[in-house]
């Protein structure tokens, strides 16, 4: 591939008239390639396969071939995520093989090629191969990689990359995206994903991996007689489930309670399946039905083309099965089970609540408080985490029982990282961590959000108030009642294709130099960009620090307990809104969160 380097200060994208060249920015630094010249080279170039050759060659869009190859698809501060199919700016064996090489390289900087790297997948389309590519990439670097047998949920690899004592790991998933799509994630060490300075790290030798064909492999036969390739298994499994039955605090009330608790599941054709059922099996639960249109693995997605239980069309099915067998709880993984949604009937009125990510999560957090006081198991410096944009009643609850809050930026990495800074500074003793995208962790046997331990924890909490003539609903408006109708809400607006990043750029450009000076009838207070790492106070003019990373990020502070955030997603071209109100009813807080996300969409 011809590349012109030039160091520039521009901060747009430009096409040349009557060109294929494209201009890039990439870190101040400008590339120009030729993607015609790109696409004929995958046409022709012995190292691509046939299926690729031909693939490509029956293109007939020029502008499909534009967006195939006028970039090289973005390493960023998680991995990979993109489209799959055959081109230099899609998911496929050969740049998920540069991702790789990059890895590699970094490793081996680092002197980490004998403690090696777990590999694992979910049910996407070509993720076993991508896997399997990317273990062998490692390998012909002289690297031990530990590949799992089949399919495993993301909060396992976290949990396996310590219990194997790896230096890295990588999970081959696009988590809850749509079913074209797949993904790359890299954990370090300490078994979450990776932060700075790896994630820097790692992405600096990607970057220098210009040519896609300079890229090691070799072949499995040899790697195994090597000792470099190695399967793992059931023995893995054993553990990680063992971890996860070890934090429940009331294992009796399951076996009380077990044989009239009744469980609606589906796993959105997952990872989640069987551990999920395992763990509920050996807790006691005998009454899990699984939706069994949704139990098989499959990347196809073929009853539900967005699996992810934050979208109201993945609950149809299986809410058809809660009704039929009159479940008390109704619950949702998305592929790579590190999500959970729930559903439960309001026995007042027959209607099914769906829960959010922040309800569900409060609720296992005011459990889990609630019950170590009561059982004496409260460790002695206990912290609950959560993020910027997670719902502010964790706040009060942690006041309440007089536990620490560390709050972070979006993303629960962000969560597993503040883990690895109480253990190294042996400041604080983890108990529970929550995000509002439907993701949590109780304890501390892995290092990101495990959708299979909040199956128990939440399956635990619901068994509890069943025993006490309640719901999980009810248990919700208790604690409405007790800290204030707090309701948060998310939406976002799709900018697609190569103008995509410079749209979401303006747009947050828009909110930073021309911030609302209300919304909603709110005044905003204050106003946080994560991004100077300045928070101004706009009633005093007064500047401090937000206390947090470097991130591009804009939060407001807004009037009577409310709040808004505008940011880029890390994994997919949106931009997101965040926002949230507090009310002394459950309608007035849905009608103004509705206000609210008007005015903050609209402004943008």
């Amino acid at each position: 591939m011809q590349i012109l380097r030039l160091k520039f200060k521009l901060v747009f994208s430009l096409k040349l008239p009557k060109s294929n060249w494209r201009f890039k920015i990439t870190h101040n630094e400008g590339v120009f390639m030729n993607y015609r010249e790109e696409y004929e080279k995958w046409c022709t170039d012995p190292y691509f396969d046939q299926a690729t050759q031909a693939e490509l060659k029956a293109l007939t869009d020029e502008k499909e071939i534009e967006d195939r190859f006028y970039r090289t698809l973005e390493f960023g501060t998680g991995g990979l995520r993109g489209e799959i199919g055959a081109g230099t700016n899609r998911i496929n064996v050969y740049t998920v093989r540069q991702a790789t090489q990059g890895l590699a390289n970094y490793i081996l900087s680092r002197g980490g090629q004998d403690k090696g790297v777990m590999l694992t997948h979910d049910n996407r389309l070509f993720s076993p191969e991508f896997a399997r590519a990317a273990a062998l990439v490692l390998n012909a670097n002289g690297i031990k990689t530990y590949l799992t047998e089949s399919l495993r949920p993301t909060p396992e690899l976290s949990f396996g990359v310590r219990e194997l004592g790896c230096i890295a790991g990588v999970m081959i998933t696009a988590s809850h995206n749509p079913r074209e799509y797949n993904g790359y994630k890299v954990y370090w060490e300490d078994g979450g994903q990776i932060t700075p300075p790896h994630d820097k790290g790692i992405m600096d030798e990607v970057e220098k991996l210009t040519d896609i064909t300079d890229v090691r492999t070799m072949d499995e036969d040899d790697a195994r007689v090597a000792g470099l390739f190695h399967i793992v298994g059931e023995e893995l499994d054993d553990k990680f489930i063992a971890a996860v039955k070890s934090l429940s605090i009331h294992p009796e009330i399951i076996r009380e309670m077990a044989p009239n608790f009744v469980v609606a599941y589906t796993p959105l054709h997952g990872t989640g399946n069987v551990p999920v059922r395992r763990v509920l099996k050996e807790l006691g639960f005998t009454q899990v039905y699984v939706e069994p249109e949704q139990k098989i693995a499959d990347g196809n997605f073929p009853t539900v083309p967005k699996p992810n239980p934050e979208n109201p069309d993945a609950w149809e099915y299986v809410l058809r099965l809660a009704e039929k067998v009159d479940a008390d709880i109704v619950l949702a993984t998305d592929p790579d089970a590190d999500r959970l949604g729930v559903c439960c009937k309001d026995t007042k009125t027959g209607k099914i609540i769906e829960f959010s990510g922040n309800m569900s999560g409060i609720l296992i957090a005011d459990y889990i408080l609630k019950e170590r006081k009561a059982t004496g198991t409260m460790p002695p410096n206990p912290a609950l985490c959560d993020t910027i944009v997670t719902t502010d009643m964790t706040r009060l609850l942690a006041e309440d029982y007089g536990v620490a809050l560390m709050e972070t930026l979006t993303g629960f990495k962000y969560i597993g990282e503040q883990i690895r800074f109480f253990e190294e500074q042996g400041t604080y003793d983890y108990l529970f961590g929550l995000e509002e995208s439907f993701g949590c962790l109780a304890g501390t046997y892995a290092r990101d959000k495990d959708a299979v331990g909040s199956v128990m924890m939440l399956c635990e909490v619901a068994a509890y108030y069943k025993k006490k003539g309640m719901t999980l609903w009810d248990a919700m408006v208790e604690l409405y009642e007790r800290y204030g109708y707090f309701k948060e809400g998310l939406d976002f607006i799709v900018c697609k294709g190569k103008d995509g990043a410079a749209e979401i750029k303006a747009k947050m450009e828009t909110f930073r130099n021309n911030p609302p000076k209300e919304l909603a009838g709110l005044q905003v207070l204050a106003i946080r960009d994560y991004n100077t790492g300045i928070r101004k106070d706009l009633i005093t003019g007064e500047e401090t620090s937000t206390g947090l990373p470097k991130s591009n990020v804009l939060y407001f502070e807004l009037s009577d307990n409310a709040w808004a955030c505008a940011r880029p997603s890390g994994t997919e071209p949106k931009i997101k809104f965040y926002y949230g109100v507090k009310e002394a009813s459950l309608e007035a807080s849905e009608e103004h969160l509705e206000k609210l996300r008007q005015e903050l969409v609209s402004y943008a």
